[in-house]
């Protein structure tokens, strides 16, 4: 049904030397991750918050570490330990070897903060995370700054009320209750030092790109939060890429773009079926 759009995609990744992967919460789902989409679908992977009357932009809300930090870390603390457990889908391998027979490789913009591109082998030079990590923690004290991994850090998390047992990540040098360094509704005491950084790595990296020569594959980027999507329409039109925009629900492109209205798994086995018969 789709040859057609493959076959211009694949054709589009034969030509590159070099490849922006953008990827929103879509890009998760094949993986077996909620994308939070809509309060209904939100409702359905914490039903405890269902009860509360609590939609995602209410959860994901620094206040909450002030004011109820076991409910706080109760959500993200669950987060932490779904992505931590969870196998990123064959669709990121397919990524990572086209974009290993391309001269300047690939890198990653994505608004998820799962961490799912480095645990399917993605170099984390190459990946900016504009919205942060949930892997990394940042202190509430005032005194520390800097972000540190989260790494030896593990919440329990009540199953049923979805609230954080203590004791909670504090931390190591002051105390403090720590946070996710992730960027939040409303947020203002969000650190966002490391994601400039990686932001200069990918202006530095499309600085060496020649124009006409990028490949851009989206993934499950929606509107409702549009970083994703505007970057790479940008970057189509400010470096000559082409955009290959793999959406379900909102697959729409600007002129010159592909479109393919799939799951994001299901297309990248489509698109690399066409670049296997070459």
């Amino acid at each position: 049904m789709f040859q057609s759009e493959f076959r211009r995609a694949a054709e589009v990744l034969r030509s590159a030397d070099a490849l922006i992967i953008g990827a929103g919460a879509g890009m998760g789902v094949d993986s077996g991750l909620p994308d939070f989409r809509g309060t209904e679908g939100f409702w359905k992977a914490y039903p405890a918050y269902a009860k509360l009357g609590l939609e995602f932009a209410s959860m994901a809300n620094p206040a909450w570490f002030e004011s109820d930090p076991e409910f706080a870390w109760g959500f993200y603390g669950h987060r932490l330990g779904l992505y931590r457990a969870t196998v990123p889908h064959p669709g990121f391998e397919l990524l990572r070897t086209w974009a290993s027979r391309m001269r300047h490789g690939a890198f990653v913009f994505t608004s998820n903060v799962d961490g799912q591109f480095q645990k399917a082998g993605f170099t984390d030079a190459r990946i900016l995370e504009v919205h942060g990590s949930i892997h990394f923690v940042q202190c509430l004290g005032g005194s520390c700054s800097g972000i540190t991994s989260a790494g030896p850090y593990s919440v329990e998390v009540d199953a049923e009320t979805f609230r954080a047992r203590p004791p909670l990540p504090r931390c190591p040098t002051c105390g403090s209750l720590l946070r996710p360094n992730i960027l939040m509704f409303g947020d203002w005491g969000w650190d966002g030092s490391r994601s400039r950084a990686q932001r200069q790595r990918l202006n530095e990296w499309l600085a060496a790109v020649r124009p006409g020569r990028l490949a851009i594959v989206e993934c499950g980027a929606g509107t409702a939060i549009p970083s994703v999507r505007e970057f790479c329409e940008d970057a189509a039109a400010d470096h000559g890429g082409t955009l290959i925009r793999i959406n379900v629900r909102e697959p729409q492109v600007p002129t010159g773009g592909i479109s393919l209205p799939l799951k994001a798994l299901e297309a990248l086995k489509g698109i690399g079926e066409e670049l296997e018969r070459a």
